[in-house]
């Protein structure tokens, strides 16, 4: 659709009658003999003296196109909807050797944490319209895999790409803390949320989990942590001889801990069952806002009434240019 910005401009219209039917104030001058040049009887309009008091058509239009120009033609687009303002969630994986025991329920048999935690993940990543998501990786220590960002399907790609071992065997809860503070820190102030998932007890790292939920707390992330593991139930450990699994190490108290002290919440994963419903519960936790948000496009056409007023005055100018030419032949 179209529209102008600033309609009140048309109220200029008639400005032009309005002035030419102002009557100037006759000055007294000494009489005197003049006679009209050809010049002067051009410009006037007539051989009595008397000036043009109307704007010719071609005048009007111009002066029409100018106001038009002045108010601004605008053309809307269609209505765009803008993504929702959602949270920053932080993901922090850990990668330790523990990840690879087989002691989770899934489809008939027992198959890695590590396996269940992507595909439980990737479910939740790619419902997450509207959020930032990030991805920290740790084991003798934490990286960045991918920072806060709107695109799901990176953080998705990453997380399926990661690898047991890829940053060591132990586990550093407290670094993967840390590093998650200083991201966010990074970013502007917004509902800050940690989701930590691991299956041992801080073994490694620089910084300690007391240490690093201060930072966390002081710097207003809520921190939701979730164990994953069985409590020892069939399945099979690189570190075990089969048949058997090692069983948890999880160090509950801690994770606990950290999750109070910073206002989330730990929640225990003991098979894909409870790790979805942990991911349904978050989103009840953490709501997102309702409020859609569009914008709609808009173009600014005043250039073109511009150029047509140009375009006639010029027009105008060569027609009066060539009318003086022929009079003054004759």
């Amino acid at each position: 659709m179209f529209e102008f910005s600033w309609p009140l401009a048309f109220l200029l219209l008639p400005l032009p009658w309005i002035i030419a039917l102002i009557k100037p104030t006759p000055v007294k001058q000494p009489l005197k003999l003049r006679m009209p040049s050809y010049a002067t009887i051009a410009a006037n309009g007539s051989i009595n003296g008397k000036q043009k008091r109307y704007l010719s058509p071609l005048e009007s239009l111009v002066w029409l196109a100018l106001i038009a120009a002045l108010a601004n033609p605008t053309y809307l687009d269609d209505p765009i909807a803008l993504p929702s303002e959602g949270r920053d969630i932080m993901l922090a994986v850990d990668l330790s050797y523990s990840m690879t025991e087989e002691d989770m329920a899934y489809q008939g048999g027992y198959v890695d944490r590590l396996s269940v935690v992507k595909v439980v993940l990737s479910e939740f990543i790619e419902k997450r319209q509207g959020d930032r998501l990030g991805l920290i990786l740790f084991g003798d220590t934490a990286f960045l895999q991918t920072p806060l960002t709107r695109d799901l399907n990176t953080v998705s790609q990453m997380l399926s790409e990661s690898q047991i071992g890829l940053v060591g065997k132990a586990t550093a809860i407290g670094d993967a803390i840390g590093l998650a503070v200083k991201r966010f820190e990074q970013k502007e102030k917004s509902n800050r949320i940690l989701i930590l998932l691991t299956d041992g007890q801080n073994t490694s790292g620089n910084l300690q989990p007391d240490e690093a939920l201060v930072l966390a707390r002081d710097a207003g992330i809520k921190v939701y942590t979730v164990g994953v593991g069985s409590d020892g139930r069939g399945g099979f450990s690189l570190f075990g001889m089969g048949g058997i699994s090692s069983g948890s190490s999880i160090d509950e108290n801690t994770l606990k801990h950290i999750a109070s002290e910073t206002g989330g919440l730990y929640f225990r994963a003991k098979d894909v069952k409870g790790l979805q419903q942990i991911y349904t519960e978050l989103d009840q936790l953490e709501p997102i806002s309702d409020e859609q948000q569009t914008f709609r496009p808009t173009l600014s056409l005043f250039f073109w009434p511009l150029l047509f007023a140009l375009s006639l005055t010029l027009l105008i100018l060569v027609t009066q240019q060539m009318r003086m030419y022929v009079r003054g032949d004759r």
